[in-house]
């Protein structure tokens, strides 16, 4: 009796769609929550360099003369951020350089404990002065699948950076 019910167990194709998907289907959910999320994040560092391209026609056209510290020009820069951002926690350096040959950008993060190195400053533009803008924001991971975690910190997040170098007109 065992074995005629083993032979027709053996032979039963019923539930075969539930067993395979089972196998299948947190693999196939896996990859299009990664794909998701990397889409995501390709939009929010366009986002947040589009942002700060964006703004930086304030300094470079000298009215920058009404944004007279970081926290103005933090403003100037999530307004245009589609509210995706949490805009306190936004690292933000803009700072005059003495040519573009000296562009170099900073290294906004620990990559042992993935903590801020970069503190936020803001110096005044003066006319025909080379500026250089940099904002970095760490963008939430969801899905951590190994192989496939490029550009993360330390703790798990994206690290996502904006540079604009400009030189302001004679204002």
């Amino acid at each position: 009796m065992p074995r005629r019910l083993a032979r027709r167990f053996a032979r039963s194709d019923r539930g075969v769609t539930i067993v395979e998907f089972a196998v299948v289907g947190p693999v196939f959910f896996a990859f299009i929550g990664a794909t998701v999320e990397t889409a995501l994040a390709f939009f929010a560092g366009y986002a947040l360099d589009s942002a700060v391209i964006d703004s930086s026609r304030l300094i470079r056209t000298g009215q920058a003369a009404y944004i007279s510290s970081e926290d103005n020009y933090r403003d100037a820069v999530c307004t245009k951020l589609y509210g995706i951002f949490d805009c306190d926690e936004i690292r933000m350096s803009v700072r005059a350089i003495d040519n573009f040959a000296d562009f170099s950008t900073t290294v906004p993060v620990d990559p042992d404990t993935g903590a801020w190195t970069i503190d936020d400053s803001y110096e005044s533009a003066e006319p025909l002065q080379t500026i250089m803008i940099e904002a970095y924001y760490k963008w939430p991971t969801f899905f951590n699948i190994p192989g496939l975690n490029a550009g993360q910190t330390a703790d798990g997040k994206r690290l996502l950076a904006a540079t604009h170098v400009m030189r302001t007109e004679p204002f």
